[in-house]
């Protein structure tokens, strides 16, 4: 099953940003930080640019920044930004109409992951880009 990991990357690449080395930083610099390519990085940049969480300037010198202080950015504005997936999803399968729990599992287990979902949101919410900074070493 494939799994989305544009979100841990959108953070890295906003951590590295506001780690304070660089506040201007190429997306092949932000490439080489990822070890991923310079374009798959600047499809990622262009969601957080879209969402004003970063500043880009095109061309051969351009460069990325932070828009906002990273105290100012959520996890969860990042998570939004990127489009990431839902953290579960039912499966598509058909039901099988002999069986009660295959015709009733999927509204059932939709109350649940809506809330887990939620849950999820809300605590990314409450832990800003500052935060995952300062866990960085010094």
């Amino acid at each position: 099953m494939p799994v989305s990991t544009q979100f841990s990357i959108a953070v890295h690449l906003m951590a590295g940003l506001g780690y304070g080395v660089a506040r201007d930083m190429t997306s092949a610099q932000l490439a080489q930080s990822v070890n991923t390519s310079p374009s798959f990085i600047r499809r990622v940049l262009a969601k957080l640019s879209k969402a004003d969480l970063v500043s880009t300037t095109m061309g051969k010198t351009g460069s990325t920044s932070l828009a906002r202080s990273p105290k100012e950015i959520s996890l969860l504005d990042i998570y939004r930004a990127v489009e990431a997936p839902k953290a579960f999803a039912i499966h598509e399968y058909p039901e099988q109409k002999m069986c009660a729990v295959s015709c009733t599992i999927k509204s059932s287990l939709e109350k649940v992951l809506s809330k887990t979902q939620r849950s999820m949101e809300e605590s990314l919410g409450e832990i800003s880009l500052a935060d995952v900074i300062a866990d960085l070493p010094k």
